[in-house]
């Protein structure tokens, strides 16, 4: 097993962790919002979680970004569908997913009322969850499931 193997198994197993700390997180975010319930050490510390694994994940991705036999650059990259995805539109699809989540942290955690703080986590991972399960279905890859 070679390092590209490692890093994709990892980063593809992983994904299960950021979807399910993110939907829990969601779902907790739009129980608070529209219960109009308290914001507790244990929402700030599953938000916080979500974030750190999201974060963890684009890492991993990077590396594998890198090392990656589907990444490449040349002439034909744009032209090819598949080269285009995995060296242009899966990363920005990502990053930006990861960017909405660390906006959406960052508005709760300066967020002045608990309604504003789950508000602010409802809106930013649900968007953020949204984006990264186009860019899972257009890899064209099983959405559950280890990948090869």
């Amino acid at each position: 097993m070679n390092a590209y193997s490692i890093f994709r198994y990892l980063h593809s197993g992983l994904r299960f962790v950021v979807i399910i700390l993110l939907v829990l997180a969601i779902v907790q975010a739009f129980a608070g919002w529209l219960g109009n319930k308290q914001y507790g050490e244990g929402n700030r510390k599953l938000n916080l979680f979500a974030m750190i694994s999201a974060h963890t994940q684009l890492l991993i991705g990077i590396v594998l970004y890198f090392i990656s036999p589907l990444v490449q650059f040349g002439a034909n990259t744009m032209k090819d569908a598949t080269t285009r995805y995995w060296t242009v539109e899966h990363l920005t699809m990502m990053i930006f997913a990861i960017v909405l989540i660390t906006v959406g942290h960052a508005r709760a955690k300066r967020a002045t009322t608990p309604v504003l703080k789950h508000r602010a986590i409802a809106i930013f991972y649900t968007l953020a969850v949204i984006v990264v399960l186009v860019a899972i279905a257009q890899s064209h890859r099983p959405m559950l499931g280890i990948t090869h």
